[in-house]
């Protein structure tokens, strides 16, 4: 059964090995715990995740984020990274959902899938009437995705689509 659940303490091992699978930056997706330890992820950096999606701890200029990972049964297969609202850098850059699926599982829709899912969260997190996502232009397979789900291309530049999906009303907090 395909599910997106909130990351936790419990999946701490699990996420550290899914997210040694993707380089430092990948298509957009930004992963700094590449070249981290397991014990420094486990024990630094898990719980500063989990303390970044209740707000605490925050870096100056960053948001709320909370990570959802997709679940295909027991295995962990993508990361979606909701963030709560968007600082006027992030409305101008990566939006409110950034995504990412394990090389071993890409191909097999789990984004399409994903997103949607995702999409449902953020209803419940966002403030807002659509959520805005961006994607690199030499990324095609993300943008097909986006609009897979609804997206709408607001605008580009000369490196990024950047995209807006409508949330679903009967979710909105």
């Amino acid at each position: 059964m395909l599910e997106l659940r909130p990351l936790t303490t419990a999946d701490g091992e699990a996420s550290y090995m899914f997210l040694q699978a993707f380089a430092p930056d990948e298509n957009g997706f930004e992963n700094p715990y590449h070249d981290c330890s397991k014990e420094t992820f486990l024990t630094q950096e898990l719980p500063l995740i989990l303390d970044h999606a209740q707000g605490r701890n925050l870096k100056e200029n960053y948001v709320p984020e909370t990570w959802y990972f997709l679940w295909d049964d027991d295995q962990m297969v993508g990361l979606f990274r909701i963030r709560h609202y968007l600082t006027e850098a992030l409305a101008q850059g990566a939006g409110h959902i950034g995504y990412g699926i394990h090389p071993d599982h890409r191909g097999k829709g789990y984004a399409t899938r994903g997103l949607a899912l995702a999409v449902e969260e953020a209803a419940k997190l966002i403030p807002e009437d659509e959520v805005y996502l961006s994607c690199h232009k030499d990324n095609p397979a993300s943008l097909r995705v986006q609009l897979k789900n609804h997206a709408r291309i607001d605008h580009e530049d000369e490196v990024e689509y950047y995209t807006r999906i409508p949330l679903p009303k009967h979710l909105h907090r």
